[in-house]
């Protein structure tokens, strides 16, 4: 893998890894922040009687209240604000009437793209009293992706953090989705390199002082596999169990990593209480 200055590179995909600047680094967190505090607002804003288009509104009128702009409004076709995933709904739910109901974990996904900087972040939520089985996906799920950040360092591989992620969430009796991935961010959407969530340590490009990716693991209660429904974009479990999902959007520094998009309001892992 070839590693380049993101100040030289064309803002595109290149297939090199981007290695980003001190103000690129305070450009994501601002963009990271806001992507958090989006997230915030939605709390009060769950519960049982609201639908994903209501959401998806929040979500768009929230980014354009602050000066930006879903990243990913007409994306390859797509046309709304965020992703809502809905119990067994792995990733890329599409917002609609659907109405929440009591016991519903939801998560929801939002990118939004300000001066340029794309701030990707997501988190679950839950849907007035959940059972415990899914409480408990949930919390794996977030120390899952935090295990997987713990990794991050100069030197250390993808392949640890894919290691870290995979070992903590099969130990939990919960299973790893193969077919999708964190991946660069920036400038660019998506960028390289794929961060796979399951792997084995020491494998895999090196991590070095201003790479920017997102780690967003997807643990599901029962087996991995997945597939896409009829409208190209929604992927479930295949034998429907439950999934969940959180993401992050980070930077490499001289001695670890910075998460762009944590809670302003300190609201990571639910209950929000």
């Amino acid at each position: 893998m070839n590693y380049i200055d993101a100040f030289d590179a064309p803002v595109r995909n290149t297939g090199q890894i981007k290695l980003y600047g001190p103000e690129a680094f305070e450009g994501m967190r601002k963009v990271g922040r806001l992507a958090g505090a989006a997230l915030d607002m939605l709390v009060p804003f769950i519960k049982p009687g609201v639908t994903t288009d209501d959401i998806d509104r929040a979500v768009y009128e929230f980014g354009l209240d602050n000066g930006a702009l879903p990243a990913t409004l007409g994306y390859r076709g797509y046309r709304h604000s965020c992703c809502t995933s809905i119990n067994h709904v792995v990733c890329h739910g599409i917002p609609s009437d659907r109405t929440l109901r009591e016991g519903d974990i939801v998560n929801v996904d939002v990118t939004y793209i300000l001066d340029g900087w794309h701030g990707d972040t997501n988190r679950m939520y839950y849907v007035g009293d959940v059972p415990r089985k899914a409480a408990r996906l949930c919390e794996v799920t977030y120390e899952s992706m935090m295990r997987g950040i713990a990794a991050v360092k100069p030197g250390a591989s993808l392949g640890d953090i894919g290691a870290a992620i995979q070992e903590y969430a099969e130990s939990e009796r919960c299973s790893v989705v193969r077919e999708f991935c964190g991946h660069g961010v920036g400038l660019v959407f998506h960028d390289m390199p794929n961060i796979l969530h399951y792997g084995r340590r020491g494998e895999g490009a090196k991590l070095k002082q201003g790479m920017i990716f997102t780690i967003e693991p997807m643990i599901n209660l029962g087996k991995p596999g997945v597939k896409i429904l009829a409208d190209g974009w929604t992927a479930v479990t295949r034998d429907r169990s439950l999934s969940a999902q959180f993401e992050h959007s980070i930077g490499v520094t001289a001695d670890g990593c910075e998460i762009f998009t944590k809670s302003p309001a300190g609201l990571d892992l639910p209950p929000y209480a």
